[in-house]
């Protein structure tokens, strides 16, 4: 006799609970959707190679035996197949034409929704799992993440304040009452300084930031002073204990290298702490000087020229005022959706919160303007 099936398990827990087409139309939609998760980690993996892709292909796996639980339950009332909810079936699409880090932070959200914590009929195991793979998933999109977070922070921080900042100004000088054409160069001036300003200081962070690191990665030169060291006095391990290991465990590493000389080259930046190791990727997690300089500049151009558009239209006064605000909201609320996707959150949340922030900038400088202008007057 072939042992019970987790849906058979989980529907012996409740036998008073007869199977309602409620029931029924739930589990069909528990099905769909595992179907539709399945898929989109494979269109993933076929993206992808090495780790990731077989990592990607294990949780697709995982999805498969979640989606058996259900065909066992339903059993004769499994009907025609049913579509993957919409937020599913937008991620498989979007896994099969990209599928970079934008796709798996949305994976990440996904799995974060799961309702299997409140689901009676499935099982402890598949709500573990389930939390588990919102885990995997966010060790797959930081990788990516990393990999962007230098350019992708200048193109953030430079699009929002050449929305904002541009905004406030155009919106500051208009409310004193000059003309349009002064509001127009005002603006245009902004934004060249503006791009200049920042690329000149991302490029300056960004360097900044990578000759610290440079200068804490171990010199390659010193492996060939292992071979000469005093092995009674064995200063190597001060080179690990500098580096923030115990007395005992840095000697007992040191030892360790030196025996292994004998048998085959070793390196002291092959040696050192397994975190100071790790610390080297820091480089690509700030990305290049020039690109973040480069990416700087354009954002913040594309997003100071945005509040400059209506007046380069020919709008004039209070028209080309709401124009230009509107404009602006729009694009920060796009940007901030953006901003809430790569880092797992609410999308909705961190695009209203940038709104709230941009306009309230804008508002306040808008009111000075008001006031100086009628004072002027």
């Amino acid at each position: 006799m072939a042992p019970p099936t987790s849906a058979e398990r989980s529907a012996e827990q409740h036998p008073a609970h007869r199977r309602t087409p409620a029931d029924v139309r739930r589990w069909r939609r528990y099905l769909a959707d595992e179907r539709a998760e399945a898929a989109v980690y494979r269109d993933l993996a076929s993206r992808r190679t090495g780790e990731e892709r077989a990592i990607l292909l294990a949780l697709a796996e995982a999805e498969k035996r979640h989606e058996q639980h259900w065909l066992d339950l339903l059993g004769a009332d499994v009907g025609r197949p049913l579509k993957g909810d919409w937020r599913t079936r937008m991620l498989g699409l979007l896994a099969r034409r990209f599928g970079g880090v934008f796709v798996l932070a949305l994976a990440q959200r996904a799995e974060a929704r799961s309702a299997y914590g409140d689901e009676k009929f499935a099982t402890a195991t598949m709500a573990a799992d389930e939390q588990i793979h919102e885990e995997v998933v966010r060790g797959l999109a930081t990788r990516g993440r990393n990999r962007l977070s230098g350019t992708f922070r200048a193109a953030v921080f430079g699009a929002n304040d050449g929305l904002v900042s541009n905004l406030a100004l155009v919106l500051g000088i208009g409310a004193s009452g000059v003309s349009s054409a002064t509001i127009l160069l005002t603006g245009l001036a902004g934004l060249l300084a503006g791009a200049m300003s920042m690329g000149a200081g991302e490029y300056v962070s960004v360097r900044s930031q990578r000759e610290l690191l440079e200068a804490s990665t171990p010199d390659p030169d010193a492996d060939r002073a292992l071979p000469h060291l005093d092995v009674d006095a064995n200063e190597l391990a001060l080179v690990y204990r500098a580096r923030g290991m115990a007395p005992d465990a840095a000697q007992a590493h040191a030892d360790e290298v030196l025996a292994r000389l004998a048998v085959a080259p070793v390196s002291v930046a092959d040696h050192v702490a397994a975190d100071e190791v790790a610390d080297a990727d820091e480089h690509e997690t700030h990305g290049t000087a020039w690109g973040a300089a480069v990416s700087s500049f354009l954002f913040f151009a594309s997003g100071a020229v945005v509040p400059v558009l209506p007046y380069l239209l020919g709008l004039e006064g209070g028209r080309a005022v709401l124009v230009a605000a509107v404009l602006v909201g729009v694009a920060l609320l796009v940007t901030g959706a953006i901003t809430g996707l790569l880092s797992g959150t609410s999308p909705v949340t961190r695009a209203l919160r940038q709104l709230g922030i941009g306009l309230a900038a804008a508002g306040a400088t808008y009111l000075l303007g008001l006031l100086f202008g009628t004072t002027i007057a």
